[in-house]
């Protein structure tokens, strides 16, 4: 009895060094309000990346599942760099296509995210966030990681990650 117990713990442990790794998801993007008073997203991929899923989703339901009701994605991988821009105008050369309200709406939670956009899909990113998350930040702060925090500690946390 012993012996099969032994060796079913061996089958578990090998099945799962065979089977790999999902991505994880890793704390890449931010939110802070601009000397315009509006949001603006920074994205920070790892070195010289290229990404896929790049996209903003507000809806109504607190998780954030459901239909993209105010936001946009960008169908093609990009390879943006660190890249900084208003929350509902992304770059345009990302030729991102825009989803319902393009301001900020109070009751929608909201998800910025991307992937790696590479054969191994090493990570992903997504952070989520309600304009009330948005309206405590103090001058200098960004949201990311769950958390208010400065821009400096956001960098660090980025860079570290990868």
């Amino acid at each position: 009895m012993r012996r099969c117990v032994i060796a079913m713990a061996g089958v578990a442990v090998g099945a799962g060094l065979l089977s790999g790794c999902g991505a994880i998801d890793l704390p890449l993007a931010a939110v802070q309000l601009g000397a315009d008073g509006k949001p603006h997203a920074l994205i920070r991929p790892c070195g010289d990346d290229r990404v896929q899923g790049l996209s903003l989703t507000g809806t109504k339901a607190k998780d954030g599942s459901g239909p993209n009701l105010s936001g946009w994605h960008v169908p093609d991988t990009v390879r943006p760099g660190n890249a900084g821009f208003p929350l509902f105008s992304p770059l345009t050369d990302w030729h991102a296509r825009p989803s319902g309200t393009q301001t900020p709406v109070a009751d929608y939670t909201y998800q910025l995210g991307f992937m790696k956009g590479e054969s191994n899909y090493e990570y992903s990113v997504t952070l989520t966030f309600r304009t009330a998350d948005l309206a405590k930040l103090k001058p200098g702060q960004v949201w990311a990681d769950d958390r208010a925090m400065s821009l400096g500690e956001f960098e660090k946390l980025a860079e570290d990650s990868c």
